[in-house]
């Protein structure tokens, strides 16, 4: 939220921007940000058609445990190279480790809500938002 809100004065403002070619940056901002909005989509249909209460363990939950963080993830650092500022990035990197920390207290919630089934699931899909990284 901090990105979409800071990101357009820093571009229009041009501060701390980024020392590469100003439409390099932008495409591929573009092209990063529309990747996230894919894997959030993905996500968001696939867990609405077939969450009744029950674990999710098909479609994208096979490779990762919460798409919807890997989603949030490329879809700043998409924004962040849209609006063509250090700032940004700067922002959608502190972002991380607050991610990382509301992934883990989730997982908790998980376990106790899903037990036994959901320490499987995380056997299975060992990668929680960037498979073969974390």
């Amino acid at each position: 939220m901090l990105i979409i809100t800071i990101g357009p004065l820093t571009a229009i403002f041009g501060v701390w921007e980024i020392p590469v070619n100003k439409l390099v940056t932008i495409i591929t901002g573009m092209v990063v940000f529309l990747l996230g909005t894919f894997v959030y989509f993905k996500w968001e249909i696939f867990w609405h058609k077939t969450y009744k209460g029950q674990l999710v363990t098909g479609g994208i939950f096979q490779y990762i445990r919460h798409p919807h963080y890997t989603s949030l993830l490329i879809v700043g650092f998409g924004l962040a190279f849209f609006f063509y500022s250090l700032f940004t990035i700067a922002i959608a990197v502190i972002a991380i480790p607050i991610m990382i920390w509301s992934i883990l207290d989730e997982e908790k919630l998980l376990i106790k809500q899903y037990g036994e089934d959901y320490k499987k699931f995380m056997k299975k899909v060992p990668w929680r938002i960037i498979p073969k990284i974390f």
